[in-house]
């Protein structure tokens, strides 16, 4: 492939989040007049507590006005640390009266990827906008009835992949548009812990739900590669497997895997709850420049084969990525990570896990 037809691939794929890059997102960002967006989260599991429902009260365009629970028990605490009232307390079966609330805005699917269709589409047609988090489903069918949903209904949807919302992951967006070093020829990243999940109802054990490490960690390297690339696979293999059989007998415990690029790039990626991985390199034919760590929730840093460094941008990830979402709902402006994003990775995860099927078969996409 050309030089130029690179560059006019990486334009066409990239979209919304790398034509931000571009001009230096967020401070141009700026709603014509100073308002809250009112979200309710939903499923108020530990990144919603640990990190979604703190990073909102560091926002400046966001307010935690709801919640959507199953566990009435949970109700008391939330309400009493962050105010909510008690007419934007909801559960899962009344998730659609929201549509009668002025109070709430966005409802941020924050449940098990198993049934993030089935709240985000409930949350569409009571007219409110969506945010959900990654993977953004189990299959194309339910990441395409989640679009659809969203348009029929006019309300924004965006998916929650902080990383492309990050300073330095930017920068790296922006390396690769412009060819600062060159044209890319290869990338290799990988997402993952060394971590155990030994209560048998973690829904990361249950592949209804989502489980394994390719939902839960692999969409980080998969969604990497083609924000680097700035291109769409148009081939991938995997391979998939499990070594502690006692937990991990349903899902996949690790997963590596390649997807083929135009003009032959590959890109090699690895995910696993067993091994702690956390980067993202890309080579060039004039240098390389590389992150790590690529997706922790602080620290994200790199560096460059001219010596620049990238550092720590020392900032709240998401707090900045629903500021942002916030701002493109206050703009009338497309969000930066639609849910056409969520549907690619998608694509290719269940190509990854057909060739794993398939003995490590190329899966054309």
């Amino acid at each position: 492939m050309s030089k130029n037809i690179t560059r006019k691939s990486f334009l066409k794929h990239a979209g919304t989040a790398l034509t931000i890059a571009s001009v230096g997102f967020p401070s141009i960002i700026i709603p014509r007049k100073k308002e809250k967006i009112g979200v309710a989260l939903v499923g108020l599991g530990s990144y919603a507590g640990g990190q979604l429902a703190p990073a909102l009260q560091e926002t400046e365009y966001c307010e935690l006005r709801g919640i959507v629970t199953g566990t009435p028990s949970k109700i008391p605490e939330w309400q009493e640390r962050y105010g909510i009232r008690d007419q934007n307390v909801y559960n899962y079966e009344n998730l659609h009266e929201v549509a009668n609330n002025d109070d709430i805005d966005v409802i941020y699917i924050v449940t098990p990827p198993g049934v993030h269709a089935r709240d985000a589409i409930v949350a569409a047609e009571a007219g409110k906008h969506v945010w959900c988090e990654k993977p953004m489903a189990m299959d194309e069918e339910e990441c395409q009835n989640i679009i659809d949903a969203a348009s029929k209904n006019g309300v924004q949807l965006t998916i929650g992949y902080r990383m492309q919302h990050e300073p330095n992951t930017q920068t790296v967006i922006k390396f690769g548009r412009e060819e600062t070093y060159g044209v890319i020829t290869g990338v290799q990243t990988g997402a993952g812990y060394s971590g155990a999940h030994r209560d048998p109802e973690n829904w990361r054990r249950n592949p209804d739900l989502g489980g394994g490490a390719l939902y839960d960690m692999g969409v980080y390297p998969i969604n990497a590669a083609r924000f680097a690339t700035g291109m769409e696979p148009i081939a991938v293999k995997g391979r998939q497997w499990s070594d502690r059989e006692e937990m991990y007998s349903d899902v996949d415990e690790h997963t590596d895997f390649e997807m083929e690029f135009p003009n032959g790039v590959i890109a090699t990626g690895e995910t696993s709850f067993g091994n702690s991985t956390n980067y993202l390199n890309v080579e060039c034919t004039d240098g390389w420049y590389r992150l790590s760590p690529m997706q922790s929730y602080r620290g994200v840093q790199g560096e460059t084969s001219d010596g620049r460094e990238l550092p720590p941008a020392g900032i709240n990830q998401q707090a900045r990525q629903m500021d942002n979402d916030a701002r493109a709902i206050l703009d009338g402006k497309d969000p930066i990570v639609p849910g056409e994003d969520g549907l690619a990775d998608i694509r290719i995860v269940k190509a990854i896990m057909e060739s794993s099927q398939r003995g490590g078969e190329w899966i054309e996409l």
